[in-house]
């Protein structure tokens, strides 16, 4: 286990934040550590499966960055476990461009992945983009119990409940994750309006880069494989628009396509 701890945080770093990296290869975890470190966060590095889940639960990190490849248990396993201990922001780091794999990412609770090799400029902005989001849901959270909160908002057969987090499709309750959530959110917020993949990334991950925008597409094709593949339709070349059941029973074109 290699724990590295950071001096002084500049300016732009949120104090107190704590990274778990999760990664068996030690030149890629030295690397990411002394990348993190500079940001001025604490970072500890475990490269077996098993001891991540420990140090996850002995550390309480802010944000895990897990690779999928590990000894012992794989990084899904771990993801699950974390997970179900306590709810994290996990980004996974994946040696396969295979999006078969990183549906299966999203789907034990991964927030967000990349494909090595990666960018070291990247992966910052993708953990900072990640560490906003938990702390805008944080805030909203602390809103919502101290007003009066918003009424669930039926758009034809989906029910989204912003308060609790919870979706329901045709009276049955849809378990999302907290960005498959938030994506929802964005789309539903303006029924059959096509929204370009860069404006998703922006107001659901908080950072603009053409090469997330693949991101974008995973998280749709998971959220239909939740919801039904009628529901959001894609506008190739362009990006996806919510499309409520009720209005007129098509599945739209190209539901599968990125």
């Amino acid at each position: 286990m290699m724990t590295t701890n950071g001096a002084k945080a500049p300016s732009s770093a949120r104090p107190g934040t704590t990274v778990l990296v999760v990664e068996d290869e030690p030149a890629i975890a030295q690397a990411i550590a002394r990348r993190f470190t500079a940001e001025g966060w604490a970072v500890e590095a475990v490269g077996e499966g098993l001891a991540a889940v420990s140090a996850a639960a002995a550390l309480q990190p802010d944000v895990v960055v897990l690779d999928v490849m590990l000894p012992g248990i794989d990084g899904l396993e771990v993801c699950r476990r974390i997970q179900a201990d306590r709810p994290v922001p996990v980004l996974m780091l994946t040696a396969r461009d295979d999006e078969t794999d990183m549906l299966i990412g999203l789907g034990v609770g991964a927030d967000d992945y990349m494909t090595k090799p990666f960018s070291m400029r990247e992966l910052v902005a993708r953990t900072k983009a990640l560490l906003r989001r938990t702390e805008r849901a944080a805030r909203a959270a602390e809103i919502a119990q101290a007003s009066q909160p918003d009424p669930p908002v039926a758009i034809g057969d989906v029910v989204i409940d912003r308060a609790q987090r919870r979706v329901q499709r045709a009276g049955a309750e849809v378990h999302l994750t907290p960005t498959e959530f938030d994506l929802l959110l964005a789309l539903a917020a303006t029924p059959r309006t096509v929204l370009t993949r860069e404006r998703l990334l922006a107001e659901v991950w908080d950072w603009v880069d053409a090469s997330g925008t693949r991101t974008v597409d995973s998280h749709v094709k998971a959220l239909r494989r939740k919801l039904g593949p009628d529901l959001i339709r894609t506008v190739h070349g362009v990006g996806y628009a919510f499309e409520p059941a009720a209005a007129d029973g098509a599945a739209g074109d190209g539901q599968d396509g990125a």
